[in-house]
Parts: structure tokens; C-alpha cells; sequence
């Protein structure tokens, strides 16, 4: 069944309420653990029915945020969601307090109980209006970022749509298209501002009622970090100012001179060589077909993935007016399929976005007969595992995309990777401050990303433009309002997409197997745990950053960026 022919009902949330609340009593009353395990696997069945609802709801209201019906149902969504947890949470708390759970614990899987535990600490009736007000405030910093409509060279454009622009060959040109669409922040500044404020303001006050001091342990807990804490992530981002900074900063200053600029300004940043960045060759269509390929030739399970894929048209890959902003994979349960959306826009991002994006696809994929929906994703940190590492995997069919300007591309996309990393953890130092400090005004808070990110990538030169100046860049990081403290997550990920990639570039039998275990586990183990099963190692030991960086910087000393 292709997507668009997945028929959308929204769910009767009262019957769905009294179907599980039923069950629950039943659990409460059951003799043995066999009885209860059967029930909740009943009740698991009722909540994936919901979420495929859901995520088809989400899915159709992020292609189009103009659609006015998908816009009520995700209205419906931000208010129900949290009553609906409700419901769940009632579900945990009667697992953990069966009289029969060291049994129920022989038949089903450890960390599904960790879970359970993880999520009894993040939620209480108490804080049901204060997620409903949560979501609201989210969807109306999503929509805000859909609604750019950016004159330029008489188009009207979106922010994605203005990439290929914010990094052409001409300088003029890309200064001018990098002062529009912060021109379009800097408008809408004073709401991003407020947006943010009550989001801050309302976490912690979720925090405090359930217990906390703050909201950096309950962040923390919602991510579902069961092994490791905010301390180690605090070393962690140590290590990259000592050991990943100087090396970006060596090759921003080699980027220069290839470019031949006296001095690097931030709109020079993501323009890569005089002759011109990579761009892929031809459309979406193109694009595909090339994929379809790659995974055909890659191994029997991506080729029997991405059939399935493009088959049942699973992807909306290009950018376009209304479509929200980003890339995302997500999943739907009752039809078992992911879904991969994006918004291509002409660059070599286009074949990036995709390869990440279906390395997510390709891990839920592998790991969807999984009953449990606390199994179908692992822990952030640990997904983005699968959609980094698919990004270097995919790198011997590269010339399907580039043809010749292929060793451009991947001596870009090394870079582009290393250099996200301090980018990454000044996210979320910034985040990390911003949550110590809740009573932070609009323009402190901006002063304090100033401080980061001056001492992360010292080389940024904003020139003149006074929003950028002030400490506005983050405002444009949907992840700082949707998902507090998702984006360290890609830099722990980005370390160990890097060792895949030298893995892969020793032995690929072996590399592709250690792969395929990381993503048949799904979320069905903690985070630290998917990296033992992947023979990965543990990016919170310095040596290990050091190891692998060290590797990653003599890779990149190979390439001869003179001849790009």
C-alpha cells in the first residue's frame, strides 16, 4: 500500500483510554506473569494503533503546514498526547508494581523495564496541561520557520530553498542570500525570543513538580539515558575543545586559502573550493535511481529495504512552499514501514540528507517486528549511530552522484562532519546553561551563546550583521525548542560514524555485519550496550576521541584539496 493511499482516522482516544484502562485492572488481577504479559502485549497493540494515526497525522501535516485539516489534527495531537501518556504511565505503574515482575522479567527483555523506570520519572497527572502548552508552543515555532517566503532574485523561496544560494560560487550572491534569511530570523527575532522564554520557564516548572531541581535531569531522563549522565557529557565536550577545535580550526584556515579570501566570514563558511561546492547530478528522480543502485548493490537487506521504499512511495524528498524545514525518519507502526522526509534543494546535501535519513529507515526497518514500541528506536545517541554511519557506507558509489567530482565530495563531507562536532556540543553547553540558569533573560541568553561558541569555533566572523553579532545563530536550531538536550546526541554519534567509517575502510564484510547488529538491536538495549554489539567504542573515553580523530585527521591529509 503506497502512503498516500493509507487511509487516516483519527483515533477515538475515550475507547482507546477504557480499552487499556481495562486491561490494567486485569493485569492488577491476574494470577501469573503469563496472564499479564499476554495483556500487555494487548495493550501494546492499542498503543501502536494510536501512534501509526499519529505519525500518518504528523507526516501529512509537516508536507503541507498550510493544509488546514492535518493542522487541526496536529491541534488534536499536542492536546491529547500528553492525556493519552496518562494512560501509559497508569500501564508502567502497574508492571513495575506486579507481584509477579521478577517472572514477567524472564519473559520479556531487560531493558524494557529500564524504560518503564525511566519514564515513571518524567511524568505525573500534575504536568498534563503544562505538555499540552509544551506542544502548542513547539508547533508554533515549527510553523513560524515554514511560513519564510524570502524574496530573492525574483523568487519567493523558503529558508531550505535558500541553501544552494547561501553557498554559490559568488561571493556577492551569497552574502546576499545569508543576509536574507537571517534577515527573516532577525524579523521574527522578539517572537523567537518569547517562544523560547516560555518554553524554558515552562520545563522548569515541570521539573520542580515532579521533583527535580531543574530540568537538566528531568531532559535528560525524557531522552531515556539510562547510562550515562550530564557529568560525562560535560567531559565529553572538554575532550572536543581539546582535541577536535584545533583540527577544525586547522582546516577552516586551509579552506581559506583554497578559496582564496583573506579572510573567512560566515557566509564563506559552507562554500568549500573556487571551483565550486559538489552538486549532484540531476533531480529527485535522478537521485533515487542512483540510490535504488547503491542499496541493490550495497547488500541483499538494503536492497530489499529500498525496493520496499520507493515501491510504496515512502519518501517526500523535495523542498517546497509550506513543507516544514528539516529532515526526519520516522515510523508507522501497524504498517510496520518507515518514512523518510526531507527537503532537497539542489545540493550536495540532497544525497547527505538522504543517506542519513535512510540509515534511520534502514535501522527501524531491521528491527520492526520488535512488539515492544519502546524497541522500535534506540536512545537518540544511539540512532543517529545508524544514519551517520550509512552517510561513509554508502561513500564507494559516490560517482553515481557526483561523477567526476566525487573525491570532492567526500574530502567535503570528512570536513563538513569534523567540523559539525564543535558546532554540536556548543548546542548543548548552550542548552545546558540556558536549563541551570531558567531565569536567563532573552539577550543574556544570547550573550552566553556568544561565549560558546567563541570558544568552539573561534573562527567564526560574523562581519556585520548585528543579529548574528548578538547571538542569534541559534535561534534557526529547531532542536533547541522541540527536543531540549537532542543534539549532543549527533556528536556522540559522529565519533562512532567515524570509527564505521575506518572499520569500513579496513575490512567491509566484517564492518557491514558489526552494522547490521547495531541495527537489529533497535532500542531493545541502552545506549553503551548498542556500541559493544556494534564493536564500537566508548566516546566518553578520551582516548578513544584521540584514537579515532587522530585517524580521521591523517584520512583527510591524504586528499589533495590544491586539485579541487
Amino acid at each position: 500500500m503506497k502512503f498516500s493511499e493509507i487511509e487516516y482516522k483519527r483515533p477515538d482516544i475515550e475507547e482507546m483510554k477504557k480499552s487499556i484502562l481495562d486491561r490494567i485492572v486485569l493485569i492488577e488481577k491476574a494470577e501469573n506473569a503469563l496472564e499479564q504479559n499476554d495483556l500487555i502485549t494487548e495493550i501494546n497493540t492499542t498503543r501502536k494503533t494510536f501512534e501509526t494515526m499519529e505519525t500518518i497525522s504528523s507526516i501529512r501535516h509537516t508536507i503541507d503546514t498550510t493544509d488546514s485539516f492535518y493542522d487541526q489534527e496536529n491541534d488534536f495531537y499536542n492536546q491529547m498526547n500528553p492525556v493519552f501518556f496518562s494512560v501509559v504511565h497508569a500501564f508502567y505503574e502497574a508492571i513495575i508494581s506486579s507481584k509477579f515482575l521478577d517472572e514477567l522479567k524472564t519473559l520479556r527483555n531487560e531493558h524494557f523495564f529500564n524504560i518503564i523506570e525511566m519514564s515513571l520519572k518524567v511524568f505525573s497527572d500534575e504536568i498534563i496541561a503544562d505538555l499540552q502548552k509544551e506542544n502548542q508552543l513547539v508547533s508554533e515555532y515549527d510553523k513560524l520557520i515554514a511560513s519564510a517566503k524570502i524574496d530573492f532574485e525574483g523568487q519567493e523561496l523558503t529558508l531550505s530553498q535558500m541553501g544552494p544560494y547561501m553557498m554559490d560560487s559568488s561571493r556577492e550572491k551569497r552574502k546576499l542570500a545569508n543576509e536574507k534569511f537571517y534577515a527573516f530570523m532577525a524579523e521574527n527575532e522578539s517572537v523567537l525570543d518569547d517562544l523560547f522564554d516560555q518554553l524554558v520557564k515552562l520545563r522548569d516548572q515541570m521539573a520542580k513538580k515532579l521533583g527535580y531541581e531543574n530540568f537538566i535531569e528531568l531532559g535528560y531522563a525524557r531522552l531515556g539515558r539510562t547510562d550515562f549522565t550530564a557529568e560525562e557529557v560535560n567531559a565529553f565536550r572538554k575532550a572536543v575543545l581539546e582535541y577536535i577545535t584545533p583540527i577544525s580550526s586547522s582546516l577552516i584556515e586551509k579552506q581559506q586559502k583554497r578559496i582564496g579570501i583573506d579572510n573567512l566570514k560566515y557566509y564563506d563558511t559552507k562554500y568549500m573550493f573556487k571551483s565550486g561546492n559538489p552538486k549532484p547530478i540531476g533531480q529527485e528522480f535522478e537521485i533515487v535511481e542512483a540510490a535504488k543502485v547503491m542499496y541493490s548493490e550495497l547488500s541483499e537487506e538494503t536492497h530489499e529495504f529500498f525496493k520496499y521504499m520507493t515501491e510504496n512511495h515512502l519518501m517526500d524528498l523535495v523542498a517546497k512552499k509550506g513543507k516544514a524545514a528539516g529532515g526526519y525518519c520516522t515510523f508507522i507502526h501497524d504498517y510496520k514501514s518507515p518514512f523518510i522526509f526531507s527537503n532537497f534543494n539542489g545540493t550536495y546535501g540532497d544525497v547527505t540528507v538522504l543517506t542519513h535519513e535512510v540509515g534511520h529507515a534502514f535501522q527501524v526497518y531491521s528491527g520492526r517486528d520488535y512488539e515492544e514500541p519502546e524497541f522500535i528506536w534506540p536512545t537518540l545517541e544511539a540512532a543517529e549511530i545508524s544514519s551517520m554511519g550509512m552517510e561513509f557506507i554508502t561513500w564507494p558509489w559516490m560517482k553515481l552522484f557526483f561523477g567526476e567530482d566525487a573525491s570532492k565530495f567526500k574530502f567535503m563531507h570528512l570536513q563538513n562532519n569534523l567540523n559539525f562536532i564543535p558546532y554540536g556540543v556548543s548546542v548543548d553547553e548552550f542548552q545546558y546553561e540556558v536549563y541551570k540558569n531558567p531565569q536567563m533573560n532573552a539577550n543574556e541568553r544570547k550573550e552566553k551563546w556568544r561565549e560558546i561558541e567563541k570558544k568552539y569555533m573561534p573562527y567564526i566572523d560574523y562581519e556585520s550583521n548585528a543579529y548574528l553579532q548578538n547571538g542569534g545563530l541559534w535561534q534557526k536550531q529547531g532542536h533547541i525548542y522541540q527536543v531540549p538536550f537532542y543534539y549532543i546526541d549527533y556528536t556522540l554519534a559522529q565519533i562512532a560514524a567515524f570509527e564505521i567509517f575506518l572499520k569500513f575502510e579496513d575490512n567491509r564484510k566484517n564492518a557491514w555485519e558489526d552494522y547490521k547488529n547495531v541495527c537489529k538491536v533497535s532500542g531493545s538495549q541502552s545506549f553503551l550496550s548498542i556500541l559493544e554489539e556494534g564493536n564500537l567504542s566508548n566516546p566518553f573515553h578520551v582516548e578513544s576521541i584521540k584514537r579515532i580523530m587522530n585517524k580521521i585527521e591523517e584520512t583527510i591529509e591524504l586528499f589533495d584539496d590544491s586539485q579541487f
